[in-house]
């Protein structure tokens, strides 16, 4: 990466939080990253069982895996995993200072789903909705005290984001209605999801948020303003929205006072794709008011928002908060589909108080960084500064780690075959989060549904 480059990371603020996409990025989705000299923890050593190569001096727990029986008796560990957060909890089954970890896990369950979310009452939605999320509480020594539905009868929970009270908020990545594939309620919301505790969340829609295809969501901490994300593939795509809650001071439950839900408008660029050049910034950036949040006719990207239109973007997904600032991915774009342009993936960054866009960073296939194909799936901020990456691609899987120096190497490689022995295929990896303390990395294998704790000599 040039030197110009890497200037213009500096001055987006990326590098202050870590967020240093430099150095060799070709090979973090190539799937040829090894051990740059002094960086990382070494090669990859195979895994006897065939589940999880780890580098030397790490070692993996299996948490939990789906069709396994829930510790709470309720059912089967459902399928699917995908997003995850890590909590701090307190247990009197915890070690000696009563210290448990809370991890809350979304099951990307359609109505086809293998295995669903057990339904369970006060925490059911919709009684034909297969997807929800389960709840692991874990001690320090990485033994699991329980497991159990945290949330039931949701569809497509995807990702979603912590908030600073502590609690979950899981999305729905569909916008079926009720009546549609078996449904009996509209789906397409935010649900909040206790982790210690969920029937003091239970299963109601945060309906002003908005009824869209979710992905993630981030919070600003200092203002109480939650930034969603619209996974759209199809024309037209995808907004960026921010919803204004009715109560900013947040806490459990507070989102349920309703807000105001708007999307963005860069003046002039009515497709980010357009956008090529790392370091373009729009100061002028504009929220609009969505007409109809719960979209009881037309989908929200499909409303009329008036004679200067709104901005959109393929594959919106990751998104959040480091900083000052709230960072939101577009993990590809192709003008096959109707995009504007072409890319592999694009990283932006929205400074509030500035009301200033930047492009941080643009992949392939006309730039420096060149990939094969999509950008990750999850990402998150290590306690290392740096960033881990879950590979979401063809071939074998990986969970790539980059230092806050550009850095590149490999974490961790699925050894779970999904496929045949002739045409071989592995799952993504997904849900990546640290715990508290830094010292475990949790992360889900797709399917076969399988929640790995990950602990060894990590170094900051």
């Amino acid at each position: 990466m040039s030197a110009t480059r890497r200037e213009v990371l500096a001055r987006s603020g990326a590098l202050g939080v870590g967020i240093a996409f430099t150095g060799a990025m070709s090979e973090l989705f190539t799937g040829t990253a090894t051990a740059l000299g002094h960086t990382g923890y070494g090669p990859l050593v195979p895994d006897p069982d065939g589940l999880l190569d780890l580098p030397k001096g790490f070692r993996y727990r299996v948490l939990s895996r789906e069709g396994d029986q829930l510790r709470s008796g309720e059912g089967r560990v459902p399928s699917n995993h995908d997003g995850m957060a890590a909590f701090a909890g307190r247990s009197g089954s915890g070690d000696r200072h009563g210290r448990v970890v809370h991890l809350v896990r979304n099951h990307e369950n359609r109505n086809t789903g293998r295995i669903p979310v057990p339904t369970i009452e006060g925490l059911t939605y919709d009684p034909m909705g297969k997807g929800g999320c389960t709840s692991l509480t874990v001690d320090a020594r990485g033994n699991v005290l329980d497991e159990r539905v945290a949330i039931a009868g949701t569809a497509v929970n995807c990702a979603g984001g912590p908030t600073p009270w502590g609690t979950w908020l899981t999305c729905e990545e569909t916008e079926d209605k009720a009546g549609t594939n078996g449904y009996t309620k509209d789906h397409g919301f935010i649900f909040e999801v206790d982790p210690a505790q969920p029937h003091r969340t239970g299963a109601v829609p945060l309906t002003a948020m908005g009824r869209f295809q979710h992905e993630a969501i981030a919070v600003d901490p200092k203002r109480g303003i939650v930034y969603e994300t619209e996974d759209a593939f199809e024309r037209p795509f995808g907004l960026f929205y921010r919803f204004l809650p009715n109560k900013p001071e947040g806490g459990r439950g507070s989102l349920r006072a309703g807000g105001r839900l708007q999307a963005m408008r860069v003046p002039g660029v009515p497709d980010l794709s357009s956008i090529q050049e790392t370091g373009a910034s729009f100061d002028r950036v504009e929220w609009v008011d969505v007409p109809d949040p719960l979209a009881a006719q037309t989908a929200i990207r499909f409303q009329d928002f008036g004679p200067k239109g709104i901005t959109h973007a393929q594959k919106l997904e990751g998104c959040y908060w480091g900083g000052k600032s709230v960072y939101f991915v577009s993990s590809f774009a192709h003008s096959s589909d109707g995009s504007a342009a072409d890319h592999f993936g694009q990283i932006w960054r929205y400074d509030p108080d500035a009301r200033r866009l930047t492009l941080v960073i643009v992949f392939g296939p006309d730039t420096d960084v060149q990939l094969p194909g999509e950008s990750p799936d999850n990402i998150c901020l290590a306690p290392s500064g740096g960033l881990m990456v879950c590979e979401d691609g063809g071939g074998v899987q990986h969970v790539y780690g980059v230092t806050r120096r550009g850095e590149v190497y490999a974490m961790a490689r699925n050894r779970q075959n999904i496929g045949t022995p002739e045409e071989p295929e592995w799952g993504e990896f997904a849900g990546v989060t640290f715990s508290p303390d830094g010292k475990t990395m949790y992360v889900n294998c797709y399917t076969p549904g399988t929640t790995f704790a990950v602990t060894g000599p990590w170094r900051r």
